[in-house]
């Protein structure tokens, strides 16, 4: 999966990307298999630095999304992001059954890094270049940028698929007391990475 811009987050490399997939990688197999969080470290500035990141499973056979978990504030340094997100996507997402031992090597790994949530207009947003979160008396959704391009949304169809993800009417981003939040990322998967 390409940039959903040209490069909103400067510094993240190639060989960063490919790194990244290999610790998401290696969080996936130790929790699952070992029952722990590997253990961690660089020195790297940019590996260091906080991010707000998401990690999506996808089966390779079919492309079915298999988990999906992130969180939208940067709380942590990247390295250990993608290692936390990694884990709560194959154990943590409610929409399916924690991923087990054995479906690892079934499953591809592609990680999203998101630049600060910011206030938009609706009319402001560009799809294939925005994400989208709303919010409205507590509920909250979010869909990457990736999404509407992969299902063909439009504008509209996009701001009305992220209501119904927090759980709300389709014309709540109208309302009067729902906050918009536009972001960009940097994603990829695993079929994407080069080599360091």
């Amino acid at each position: 999966m390409a940039a959903s811009r040209s490069e909103p987050l400067p510094g993240l490399s190639a060989h960063h990307r490919a790194l990244l997939l290999r610790v998401a990688r290696e969080a996936l197999e130790t929790h699952l298999t070992a029952g722990r969080h590997p253990a961690l470290h660089s020195d790297d500035p940019v590996l260091r630095a906080p991010r707000a990141t998401f990690v999506t499973l996808r089966r390779r056979a079919n492309g079915d999304l298999r988990g999906c978990r992130g969180e939208t504030r940067p709380t942590r340094p990247l390295i250990d992001a993608v290692a936390y997100t990694t884990i709560a996507s194959a154990t943590d997402d409610p929409r399916f059954a924690p991923v087990t031992a054995p479906e690892i090597p079934s499953l591809a790994i592609e990680i999203s890094v998101l630049t600060p949530l910011a206030l938009i207009a609706a009319t402001d947003v560009v799809v294939g270049r925005h994400g989208l979160m709303v919010e409205q008396r507590g509920r909250a959704g979010l869909l990457l940028p990736q999404v509407p391009l992969e299902q063909g949304w439009d504008r509209e169809t996009f701001l009305r698929w992220v209501c119904r993800k927090a759980g709300l009417a389709d014309d709540a981003w109208r309302a009067a007391d729902t906050t918009l939040y536009g972001f960009e990322t940097v994603a990829w998967a695993e079929k994407d990475a080069t080599a360091p």
